[in-house]
């Protein structure tokens, strides 16, 4: 009796393991089979980009490279149209509606207002959409959740740890008592970031000045203001605004003794003293394969999760670091243990 029991038990875990060998083998038949239906195929995408500033040039070139590399492997063509709208809210719906009529088969996002146009342009078509950059995406109703989109649309955030750039600041110098805010009132990738900063500093009970800007010349006497008011630093989130118009306060900032803090390394390319926050170069890489995903392997927008990064990279500029007075070994050692790296970088317009 006992040898019969063993029996049925070795047949069932036998009969287990084949069951389970066997969906195995579907799943890598499926997946090779989906590989070379695709093979061959062309896919039209659309890429529309909100402004031209370093960081979000570099994750379009990016994107762009990427999906070159993912076309050569798989046997694909991605037809990719890319287009800017230069701020221009105008400019940018016809954009998405060239895109429309040209028939893309994805259309890509860069930045928080250009994903939303698409979101509500693709409303009745459906057609996929990708975005990149939008550092609040279910605060700005774009997704019901970033583990679950619930629609037409996913992509990748930048979301900023404000209180890890706050960290900063305070490391670099504990004695700082009064913190200037810049940024421009329409970005919604500042709304939650500010917020967030003036928490912090509530809590510490520091004191920090506004001001604000929308054009070149508005940041530009925002940051004589702040000079003014004898800030200690500045903080500015990942702002495109004040982005674009960072190689012409950069100067007059550093010779004050004033760093300022931001929310990418563009801005420490474009003369900030330090930018912090994800690597652009890998979001761009990694947006591209969310649309491989989508338009190669039939990836649901809905239920694919949108991705997010950690990362903790710190970039100084060298040189600003000098004209500010600080010594770069030491800032370094005072931000170590905030980081998971440091870099350095020196002015430029570009990363390339």
């Amino acid at each position: 009796m006992k040898n019969k029991n063993l029996m049925k038990k070795v047949s069932s875990v036998v009969l287990t393991v084949a069951i389970a060998l066997s969906l195995v083998a579907c799943g890598t038949a499926k997946t090779q089979e989906t590989a070379g239906e695709a093979s061959g195929k062309v896919f039209k995408v659309g890429i529309c980009n909100y402004v031209d500033d370093a960081s979000l040039n570099q994750i379009v070139e990016n994107i762009e490279d990427r999906l070159a590399e993912a076309g050569d492997e798989l046997g694909v063509t991605f037809e990719v149209s890319y287009d800017n709208c230069n701020a221009d809210a105008a400019v940018m719906n016809q954009i998405i509606a060239n895109f429309e009529a040209d028939g893309v088969d994805l259309m890509v996002g860069v930045a928080t207002p250009v994903a939303m146009a698409m979101q509500a342009a693709t409303e009745e078509t459906k057609t996929p959409v990708v975005f990149a950059a939008v550092s609040d995406p279910v605060g700005v109703a774009l997704v019901d959740s970033l583990e679950a989109p619930g629609a037409n649309i996913t992509g990748t955030s930048d979301y900023l740890d404000t209180a890890a750039i706050m960290n900063l600041i305070f490391a670099a110098n504990p004695d700082a008592a009064k913190i200037g805010l810049l940024y421009d009132l329409g970005q919604d990738s500042s709304t939650g970031a500010i917020e967030s900063a003036k928490k912090y500093l509530d809590e510490k009970g520091i004191e920090y000045v506004e001001h604000t800007g929308t054009t070149n010349d508005e940041i530009i006497l925002a940051a004589q203001a702040f000079v003014a008011d004898g800030v200690d630093a500045i903080f500015t989130p990942t702002d495109n605004s004040v982005m674009t118009a960072e190689l012409s306060i950069y100067e007059t900032l550093a010779e004050a003794k004033i760093p300022h803090y931001t929310g990418a390394d563009s801005f420490a390319l474009n003369g900030a003293f330090l930018g912090y926050g994800v690597d652009y170069a890998n979001l761009g890489r990694e947006t591209a394969d969310t649309i491989v995903d989508i338009l190669v392997n039939g990836a649901d927008p809905a239920t694919t999760a949108v991705k997010t990064f950690d990362n903790g990279i710190a970039t100084v500029n060298t040189e600003t670091c000098e004209v500010i007075g600080y010594d770069l070994d030491t800032i370094k050692d005072a931000f170590a243990p905030f980081c998971t790296q440091v870099n350095e970088i020196t002015t430029g317009e570009s990363f390339n």
